[in-house]
């Protein structure tokens, strides 16, 4: 029995990279692990699809200058939230699965709690305080002018509910625990928020229930992610468990070195309508707001792929980095074939239904399919080889990931300097689309460069190509049907999906990567 070394390119007492006792020389986790902890990830990533149901009926139901308001106000806490949290969110991703004791993972998690939740109650009661002074920086409609301060002052509640979600999963995630947050995420956090936004408004609740209905159904998953938390991990430890020096800083390290791209993604998702709702006058900011929030929240469905990767290749790599870093390259490379094979077609069944997509929430919103295209086929670029950008931030290069969002933030202001003067919101789509594309594909000219770790080998070819078959099928399928109604088009196009993903993992796999979907796989006969 021998001591795996730590990865030489992290700094000491880096908590992800120590050397750890290996049974075997063998993979720590291997390509059923990623394919499992995908599978439901993403489940419970579909919270975004949801959105798209349950959106259009807040903005029916409360119109679009209240859904846009509601937006920015939205936006604005996750921003927050993203400062208050430190990013130990992953950092528990890192720390966890290398603490040497049960109580080192217990004060991993106590501390994280202590940092974020405490802060991000104080800063909720100042700026509820402060509100009367906030409200007037924000453009809205007349009718709402004199109500806003009392929305913002509600509202901000949301802050520290959001962190303590926020810490509570990643700390189950830590224990690569993918599947709880799907009842967190999907059932209470999205359908309880319908049913009290319906509620509140079939009694009259009209200006106040959007947002009296979002912190319900906060306030209801964050109770009951303490839950979460006991299934795997003791409470009363976790009160009590110490927090030495060492681990302190060890764990602060570890969120603050990923710090600065959750910045970065954070910023390129939730700051475009807060720019909007400050800098246009009136309900129209409101109402730009909304459109591009309608927008982003479409486009944000393709986004789940990435998502599903980077919280599952998180805590993965960080184990299997410590177990045998060559490994992660198998890891890697399938994560790049899945993306590849579902990822175009799923942007094409997207775009093609983005203008049926987008009446479902207003006759206005039709407005925004410009919008909606740009930042599909951002996301798609993003996404298509994503799974480097948790890699490179799990496997000790902590200063990657800050000249990644750098460069990111740079590309997206430049675009946005030429283009958002003449081409307003549509201008700021190609601003983010070219921020994420460029801050998600320099990790992945890293990590071939760092580690050797390349995207492209014959069986990711192979997947691609795929992929855009899937892609042009659809495409074909469009145009041979253009006759047709958009809606009665979009129907189409949507059913024939599914097969052709099936197909494409059928013909885009090899043996092994097939073996590695499990169950799944022999049911669905891939």
């Amino acid at each position: 029995m021998a001591d795996t070394p730590a990865d030489p390119d992290a700094p000491p007492g880096g908590p992800a990279v120590s050397a750890t006792p290996a049974v075997s020389r063998a993979p720590a986790v291997s390509r059923t692990d990623v394919a499992s902890g995908a599978a439901l990830s993403g489940l419970a990533r579909m919270g975004a699809v949801i959105e798209i149901i349950t959106q259009p009926a807040f903005v029916w139901m409360f119109g679009l200058a209240t859904y846009g308001t509601y937006i920015v106000l939205w936006a604005a806490v996750n921003l927050l939230a993203t400062l208050t949290t430190l990013s130990l969110a992953q950092g528990l991703q890192r720390s966890v699965p290398a603490a040497p004791s049960r109580e080192a993972e217990h004060g991993a998690v106590r501390y994280a709690l202590l940092v974020t939740v405490i802060p991000s109650a104080l800063l909720a009661l100042a700026i509820s305080l402060a509100a009367p002074w906030i409200a007037p920086a924000f453009a809205v409609g007349p009718e709402m002018r004199a109500a806003l301060p009392q929305m913002i002052a509600l509202f901000i509640w949301t802050l520290p509910l959001t962190v303590a979600l926020e810490i509570a999963t990643a700390a189950a995630r830590a224990k690569r625990a993918f599947g709880p947050e799907i009842r967190l995420r999907i059932f209470w956090e999205q359908i309880a928020r319908l049913i009290v936004a319906v509620a509140l408004y079939a009694l009259g609740v009209r200006l106040f229930g959007l947002f009296i209905a979002h912190i319900a159904s906060l306030a209801i998953t964050a109770w009951l992610s303490v839950r979460l938390l006991g299934r795997y991990y003791d409470l009363a430890l976790l009160w009590r468990a110490p927090m030495p020096p060492a681990l302190r800083r060890d764990t602060l390290k570890s969120g603050l070195a990923t710090m600065p791209p959750n910045l970065a993604r954070r910023a390129f998702n939730d700051l475009p309508p807060v720019l909007l709702g400050l800098a246009l006058s009136g309900a129209g900011g409101a109402v730009a707001a909304g459109l591009f929030g309608i927008a982003r929240k479409i486009a944000s469905v393709p986004l789940i792929v990435r998502q599903t990767f980077l919280y599952v290749l998180a805590p993965l790599s960080a184990a299997q980095s410590a177990a045998d870093p060559a490994e992660i390259a198998p890891l890697y490379r399938f994560a790049n074939r899945l993306a590849a094979i579902v990822v175009l077609p799923l942007t094409g069944v997207m775009i093609a239904g983005g203008d049926a997509l987008l009446l479902l929430f207003s006759p206005q919103a039709a407005a925004a399919l410009p919008v909606l295209i740009v930042l599909l086929v951002g996301r798609a670029g993003e996404t298509i080889l994503g799974a480097a950008t948790p890699i490179v931030e799990m496997t000790g290069h902590r200063m990657l990931p800050l000249a990644n969002s750098l460069a990111g933030i740079a590309i997206a202001a430049l675009v946005g300097w030429l283009t958002v003067p003449t081409l307003g919101a549509t201008g700021m789509a190609l601003a983010v689309s070219a921020g994420v594309v460029v801050s998600s594909w320099s990790a992945v000219v890293e990590l071939w460069w760092s580690n050797g770790l390349g995207p492209f080998d014959s069986h990711f070819v192979r997947a691609l190509a795929c992929g855009v078959a899937g892609l042009a099928a659809l495409w074909l399928i469009g145009v041979a049907f253009g006759g047709l109604h958009m809606a009665l088009r979009a129907a189409l196009q949507f059913a024939l999906f599914f097969p052709l993903v099936w197909l494409g993992l059928k013909l885009g796999l090899d043996t092994e990567d097939k073996a590695a979907l499990g169950k799944a796989g022999r049911t669905l006969r891939i």
